[in-house]
């Protein structure tokens, strides 16, 4: 895949990326200019967010006897079918397609978004796991350590795990900024990354848990392609989607770690039911997350789409 290299050398990263800047869609304007920049797909793009419970679902049953299964996943949520037996020799699995979401107006995937083509994805070195500094810096983002591992599946094919396809994964700083467009730079790159999914449809990131603010629930916002060649400009994608999280554990983690204030306040006067993007369900979105040892967070998420 032709990728090339960022022509302004990478910019250290401090604890606070773009201080002055102030958050991202802080403001229902800036919401609406978000909208309003994905132009013909927008009104696509609200009509397919949230619950899922009529997008595409794939069932494969065999054998006698019966079956029981939850399509949903549970209050923390693990975005698709699980696979229920009973009785003798019967299975059923199912799955459902994740909602379409917005990208947002920060993709930087080379479409037209907050009136600028950025396009970290055509960059030597976005190709990786660990996403916690911009490409070619050793000065990583602050934050609470995080890993979040996404299994993607296929509804077309009895929910089959879809191996070789590509996950592009982006999330704002504890405190609430996005890379490449807080300093318009594309060398300010930090938590952006690509990667392939692995034989059993997986891939996991290294990052930090996102920040939260003022307008939106905590989120990160993903990309598929059918391959990493496929992976160099947003007019490739099949899907784009974004990631929720457990309200009530990133309230305690937003109140043990003093570089998330800004969270603090702005989760407090928010709610998945007021959120613009989740507010009509989160059922196929939701993670599930725990704490680790040593201090850190992981999540992990089964996803569907029709391949």
């Amino acid at each position: 895949m032709a990728r090339f290299s960022a022509a302004i050398a990478p910019t250290t990263t401090s604890s606070s990326p773009a201080a002055t800047v102030a958050p991202p869609s802080s403001t229902p304007a800036s919401r609406r200019f978000a909208l309003n920049a994905l132009g013909s797909l927008g009104m696509a793009t609200l009509l397919g967010c949230g619950g899922g419970g009529s997008d595409s679902e794939s069932t494969d049953t065999a054998g006698s006897g019966t079956s029981t299964g939850t399509g949903t996943g549970t209050a923390t949520g693990s975005g698709t079918g699980t696979t229920g037996t009973t009785g003798t020799g019967t299975t059923t699995t199912t799955c459902s397609v994740v909602p379409e979401e917005t990208a947002g107006p920060y993709p930087a995937d080379g479409s037209n978004a907050s009136n600028n083509t950025y396009n970290v994805l055509a960059l030597s070195g976005i190709v990786r796991s660990d996403i916690r500094s911009s490409i070619g810096s050793p000065t990583q983002v602050s934050g609470v350590p995080f890993t979040i591992t996404i299994t993607l599946t296929n509804t077309n094919a009895s929910c089959a795990a879809l191996s070789g396809y590509a996950i592009y994964l982006w999330h704002c700083t504890q405190d609430g900024n996005y890379s490449v467009y807080s300093s318009n730079n594309i060398a300010d790159n930090y938590l952006r990354g690509v990667q392939a999914t692995d034989a059993n449809g997986t891939v996991t990131f290294t990052t930090v848990v996102p920040g939260c603010y003022a307008g939106r629930m905590p989120h990160m916002h993903l990309e598929v392609y059918r391959s990493l060649s496929a992976a160099s400009n947003a007019s490739n994608k099949i899907k784009t989607t974004q990631l929720a999280f457990p309200t009530a554990l990133l309230s305690t983690i937003y109140n043990a770690n003093a570089g998330y204030s800004a969270s603090v306040r702005n989760l407090a006067s928010m709610s998945f039911a007021t959120d613009n993007v989740f507010s009509d369900g989160t059922t196929l979105e939701m993670t599930t997350m725990q704490a680790n040892s040593g201090g850190g967070y992981s999540a992990h998420i089964t996803i569907s789409v029709a391949a």
